[in-house]
């Protein structure tokens, strides 16, 4: 009885030594890797990356840190690693199977940071929704919309949908479409148009600007002007010709000077 207390004993002692042992690397583990991020994001090569491989490469490290420290501990705790390694291939089989979808996602992200089709900061449109991308995680790309909505879109989804980028080129052409009286002159209404593009300091002259006569119908003359601006200046140049070109032809007594915006050539910024 003796020798079954004596050895139950010892084996408590054991179990507890390392039950204290793998508190002990868990805290001092988290600490490490809370300091090695930390560091990290402090270096100059960290800080010379693009923001979105930056959010991308910072969680990666932090996952792939703390599973190596979960199998540290349970190694600690006297598991077998070869036990270890059956049941994390078990695992990761069976993890697999279940989050097919969160591994389209997670592979979804990859080709992103490889295939970069925007940026953290552009101005993007998907079948998500259209917003100014904030964060490329591992498995979601996080929008923030004009009004200030937060939308998730899971990177799979996001990878096989069409993309548009808006703010990919340093330019963008802003086109406003009008119409008038049909009993108008068009070379007077031509030349008035031209003349309040020019009159716009942050239109670019090359391409130069343009307004030409789009369409007629029994009632209207339709018109289009189209000008060329900096990306940044793209709403503060469509807002300001709307008013300007509006303002211009009735200056100049033309009928009917409504401007309309067609469906397919709205905006997005």
């Amino acid at each position: 009885m003796n020798e079954i207390s004596l050895e139950l004993w010892t084996l408590l002692v054991s179990l507890s030594k390392r039950i204290v042992g793998a508190l002990v690397v868990y805290f001092i583990g988290r600490f490490i890797i809370n300091r090695f991020l930390s560091g990290i994001t402090k270096t100059r090569f960290y800080n010379n990356l693009d923001s979105t491989v930056k959010s991308f490469t910072l969680n990666a490290c932090k996952i792939l840190l703390h599973v190596l420290l979960v199998i540290t501990i349970i190694g600690i705790l006297g598991v077998p690693m070869a036990s270890i390694i059956t049941v994390l291939a078990s695992v990761c089989v069976a993890i697999g199977m279940a989050l097919q979808g969160s591994l389209s996602n997670l592979a979804g992200g990859i080709m992103l940071l490889v295939m970069r089709p925007f940026n953290v900061g552009d101005y993007i449109s998907s079948n998500g929704g259209d917003g100014t991308v904030r964060e490329v995680n591992l498995f979601y790309t996080v929008l923030t919309t004009v009004d200030n909505k937060r939308i998730t879109i899971p990177n799979g989804s996001l990878m096989n949908a069409s993309i548009t980028n808006y703010s990919s080129e340093p330019t963008r052409r802003v086109d406003i479409n009008l119409s008038c009286a049909k009993t108008e002159n068009t070379d007077k209404v031509l030349y008035i148009l031209q003349q309040a593009l020019h009159s716009e300091e942050r239109v670019l002259e090359d391409p130069a600007p343009v307004a030409r006569l789009l369409d007629t119908t029994n009632e209207a003359l339709n018109f289009t002007a189209r000008v060329w601006v900096r990306n940044d200046d793209y709403w503060e140049v469509y807002f300001n010709l709307m008013k300007k070109l509006t303002d211009a032809l009735r200056e100049e007594g033309i009928q009917s000077p409504a401007i309309r915006v067609l469906t397919e050539s709205s905006p997005k910024a």
